[in-house]
């Protein structure tokens, strides 16, 4: 099996000018080829008013590639790249409510959530949550070390990226503007020639 056609997890990141309708459009692309979306997140990009997408699917390159060029034929969309896992640096934040009796009685229960690099976010009488960051397999082992001391909720957000060999979009967008500079609005040299070119 050659790498085009090997699934493995891919992060699509999308620059975009505005994000009002396009969410639903890009769900579309997705939609139609029957491609489940893993984890999807928006936030300001580090332009202003540009939006930054980032969309984590477990699918063939050949398939990635095909997409991107899909979802860059939108109006809004100024570029969109793919990157596998080794190619970004990527964390997801999850939340645990546990019962706060459970942590004061078994002390091992917070020693566990510190060994886990989790913090406490609220602390209540009946209930404690905590927080922690990490790769998907990390927040995971987490719930499966929570599971026997009662855990009452999790929550897991998207997955936020950084490209690990990028200068950023912002240097891309300056570049080409730099190099495809906008045309200046040329005079019309027939403007004040009205009545010559236009009688026969």
């Amino acid at each position: 099996m050659t790498q085009d056609t090997e699934k493995q997890e891919f992060n699509i990141t999308v620059y975009t000018e505005n994000q009002i309708g396009l969410l639903n459009r890009i769900a579309i692309i997705f939609t139609r080829r029957k491609i489940n979306i893993d984890s999807l997140n928006t936030s300001p990009s580090e332009i202003e008013s540009i939006h930054r997408f980032n969309i984590v699917i477990t699918e063939s390159e050949d398939v990635v590639r095909k997409l991107t060029r899909q979802i860059e034929k939108q109006v809004e969309v100024l570029k969109c790249y793919y990157h596998t896992n080794e190619d970004v640096i990527w964390q997801e934040m999850a939340l645990y409510k546990v019962s706060t009796d459970v942590i004061a009685e078994k002390v091992s229960v917070e020693r566990l959530l510190r060994e886990n690099g989790a913090r406490a976010v609220v602390i209540r009488k009946d209930y404690t949550v905590f927080e922690t960051t990490g790769h998907r397999e990390e927040t995971d082992n987490l719930i499966s070390i929570l599971q026997p001391y009662g855990l009452i909720e999790f929550v897991r957000s998207a997955r936020v990226a950084i490209i690990k060999d990028s200068d950023g979009f912002n240097r891309k967008l300056r570049e080409f503007e730099r190099l495809e500079p906008g045309e200046d609005v040329i005079e019309n040299e027939y403007l004040n020639q009205g009545q010559k070119v236009f009688t026969m």
